[in-house]
Formats: structure tokens, C-alpha cells, sequence
């Protein structure tokens, strides 16, 4: 069983920066592509940033492009979504993706087998 945990989250004011991490347990971290989404209230799900397993390749919404930087350490089995410039659009609940032992990358969510919890992040003017 694959279990994703996110943490990070917090308040911050405009143009400032969060890191977002995710922590993975379960079988070879490498497998799996990893993805971030988020949803504000009353909106529907957006893919934030995707990368493959071996971290080679990445992905951007374009909203968030240029501003937000995925990572991960295989061997420490965790992604890191750096998020700089953060706006009060950015307000949302963020949520770390596992694709099931696929190792590209996607920016859709039924691509994604596993979820975490979500944290929230808030972005005041």
C-alpha cells in the first residue's frame, strides 16, 4: 500500500515563498511519477506540476510556471514543491499524487493512483 503525506502548508502574505513536501511509503519510490494538484473552494481540481520518476523530466500548470519548482530525492522518498511569488490565487488545498508504478509524467488526475491528504496553503493580499 502506497501512502502519500503532505506538509508545508501555512499562511503567508503575497510574494513570499512556501516549500511543500511529500513523504511516500510503499514499494520503489522511483517508479512512480509524482504530481501536484490543488483545489479551491467552489473550483474544480488543478494540475499544479508533474515529475517522473527519475526526476529528469517536469511539468507546469501555467499559472504556476516560473514561479513553482518540483523536486524530488528518490532516496529519501519525498517530492518538494517550492513555491515563490505565491499570489492570493494560490490559495487552495495542495495535493500530493502517485501514479501507480508509472514513471512519466501527466498532468491529469485520473492518471494519479494515489492521494494524500492535502495541506492547505493561503496566500493573503
Amino acid at each position: 500500500q502506497v501512502q502519500l503525506v503532505e506538509s508545508g502548508g501555512g499562511l503567508v502574505q503575497a510574494g513570499g515563498s512556501l516549500r511543500l513536501s511529500c513523504a511516500v511509503s510503499g514499494r520503489t519510490f522511483s517508479w512512480y511519477a509524482m504530481g501536484w494538484f490543488r483545489q479551491a473552494p467552489g473550483k474544480e481540481r488543478e494540475f499544479v506540476s508533474t515529475i517522473s520518476g527519475s526526476g529528469g523530466s517536469t511539468r507546469y500548470g501555467d499559472s504556476v510556471k516560473g514561479r513553482f519548482t518540483l523536486s524530488r530525492d528518490n532516496a529519501k522518498n519525498t517530492v518538494s514543491l517550492q513555491m515563490n511569488s505565491l499570489k492570493p490565487e494560490d490559495t487552495a488545498v495542495y495535493y500530493c499524487a502517485a501514479r501507480d508504478a508509472a514513471p512519466s509524467i501527466s498532468p491529469y488526475p485520473y492518471h494519479y493512483a494515489y492521494w494524500g491528504q492535502g495541506t492547505e496553503v493561503t496566500v493573503s493580499s
